[in-house]
């Protein structure tokens, strides 16, 4: 009888302590997903920023009405936060379109270029075809300036931080606000 007592309170007691582990890793996972969802909605923020303190040169633009293109290259962690971030935007006569990018053909159309991939190889290429266009490269990859690329968001005292890689954004005629650079590691 005791044994079987024992037996029923070992059953209740590891089932509790089951649900307690599935309730603390679901808060974990549910904490950590909303966190990365903040942290993106606060780099789509970013990336619209980014509009108001770099000058494209007037050559990036086939005409007067071209829309601003902000392209996603790869997965998208931003979802609709960054569509919505950008509506009804423009700068000056251009409004500000969001173009998620399947190739490197749709990427060449875009001004400001956000690339996710951890792919370096892919990462190479992508900077390589648009190198001598006047498109703002950004990512979160840590090799990401050393690769060609002209900014990488970075995370540092839970805050994002951003690295410029200076030389790269003269070379795509990016003229860049002293007030970012005031802000951000150069590279």
């Amino acid at each position: 009888m005791k044994k079987a007592l024992r037996n029923i309170l070992f059953i209740r007691f590891s089932f509790l302590s089951a649900c307690c582990i599935c309730l603390l890793t679901f808060g974990v996972i549910h904490t950590f997903a909303q966190s990365k969802a903040e942290e993106y909605q606060v780099k789509a923020v970013f990336l619209y920023n980014f509009t108001q303190f770099i000058e494209w040169p007037e050559a990036a633009f086939k005409n007067p009405d071209e829309p601003f293109v902000i392209g996603i290259m790869g997965d998208d962690p931003f979802g609709n936060y960054i569509d919505q971030t950008v509506e009804g935007e423009s700068i000056g006569t251009h409004p500000i379109k969001i173009k998620r990018c399947n190739d490197l053909r749709g990427a060449l159309s875009c001004h400001i270029l956000y690339i996710n991939s951890v792919e370096k190889e892919w990462m190479r290429t992508i900077l390589s075809t648009v190198s001598e266009k006047n498109i703002l490269t950004v990512s979160d990859d840590p090799s990401f300036n050393n690769l060609g690329g002209i900014i990488r968001f970075y995370t540092e005292d839970n805050k994002i931080r951003l690295q410029i890689n200076l030389p790269r954004s003269k070379e795509a005629q990016l003229l860049i606000s002293s007030k970012l650079l005031s802000v951000a590691k150069t590279h």
